[in-house]
């Protein structure tokens, strides 16, 4: 199939948590490669723990990247992937891009619900986002000059989220290439927490120290900063599994799409220190 036929395919998609991390993202790039985007996010009157509030966001869309809140693997998203993904096929959404967690077991039910929606599927499973490090709960750490972690030092192939959206919006416009694929995706090198946090230090000029602590310890930190005791222990769980180095290779998932090599967490670095984003 041409490109530019298969383009026509998608003009409008919905991205849920548009104002995320990957979802922020994604509707950039969409829109850069002329795709309407309908924000799904509670600003727009899309809430996930309110099934009333999907069809006005799905109805006569094309297509629709799914990305769960919390966490990919937890119970909710298992039922709430499940569900919405079968609501928008009954409306006639059938292509659905969603972003899992590479390496999380408990990510595999939330894949298998989307699966079994009878959607034309696509599931793109990413390692750490490089973004972790300068938007969400570790930022607070790297100001104050200590990451505390639960990830040893186990290496991971940050991978840029930027790299993410590319890699939904290519899929989500190149027809049925990608259809009934797993696409993973990660970064160019690997490296420890240790070593990304010295990066960092070094782009910024302070001195930033990273502290492993483990997996129950940092859950015991959680529940200090108020999550939820079940939510806490969810999450141990996933730390526990998805930080002992079962990541730790390369794949090729961002060249195979894009036909390019993915961003490096250098520059990655080197634009969040240049923006300010860890000043004290």
């Amino acid at each position: 199939m041409a490109d530019n036929a298969a383009n026509t395919q998608i003009m409008t998609v919905v991205v849920t948590g548009a104002s995320g991390r990957t979802g922020s993202r994604v509707a950039q790039a969409a829109r850069a490669a002329g795709l309407t985007v309908r924000a799904a996010s509670r600003a727009q009157g899309f809430d996930w723990e309110d099934p009333t509030t999907w069809a006005r966001t799905l109805r006569d869309a094309d297509a629709a990247y799914l990305m769960y809140p919390s966490d990919v693997g937890s119970p909710a998203a298992v039922e709430g992937i499940g569900a919405l993904a079968r609501e928008a096929v009954g409306l006639g959404v059938r292509r659905l891009v969603m972003l899992s967690a590479r390496g999380e077991e408990q990510a595999l039910a939330t894949e298998e619900a989307l699966k079994a929606s009878g959607a034309d599927w696509t599931v793109v499973r990413a390692t750490w986002f490089a973004q972790n490090f300068s938007e969400g709960p570790l930022v607070e750490g790297l100001s104050h000059g200590e990451l505390v972690f639960p990830a040893g030092e186990v290496k991971e192939p940050f991978v840029d989220v930027r790299d993410i959206a590319d890699v939904v919006v290519a899929v989500l416009t190149a027809g049925e290439r990608y259809v009934g694929r797993t696409v993973e995706l990660t970064g160019p090198r690997l490296l420890s927490f240790r070593e990304a946090v010295a990066e960092i230090s070094a782009a910024t000029g302070t001195k930033l120290t990273y502290t492993p602590v483990p997996a129950r310890a940092y859950g015991e930190t959680l529940t200090g900063f108020g999550v939820p005791p079940e939510e806490a222990e969810f999450l141990v769980e996933v730390f526990e599994g998805l930080l002992d180095g079962r990541n730790a290779h390369l794949t090729d998932g961002v060249r195979q799409v894009l036909g390019r090599e993915p961003r490096d967490f250098a520059d990655f670095v080197r634009e969040a220190a240049a923006a300010g984003i860890w000043k004290g």
